[in-house]
């Protein structure tokens, strides 16, 4: 699925367009981000590409969903 991933003065999200959907990220495999999951606010787990560390944010990637939460 497609997500944007940014950063604002909160931390780290993630927006879902399709579901229109934004859920804070609360914890990360890489420090780096890239290559790992990333575990949302409502139990989403997603799994990121590896894309290269200077990466700047914000940027739409295709990410995998591989665990837990809800749909809403």
């Amino acid at each position: 699925m497609k997500v944007m991933l940014r950063r604002n003065e909160r931390g780290l999200s993630v927006y879902v367009p399709k579901k229109d959907l934004e859920q804070p990220v609360m914890e990360q495999q890489r420090e780096t981000l890239w290559g790992g999951w990333v575990r949302l606010k409502n139990g989403w787990v997603l799994e990121l590409p590896a894309l290269d560390e200077g990466t700047r944010l914000p940027v739409t990637v295709e990410a995998r969903r591989i665990d837990g939460g809800s749909d809403a």
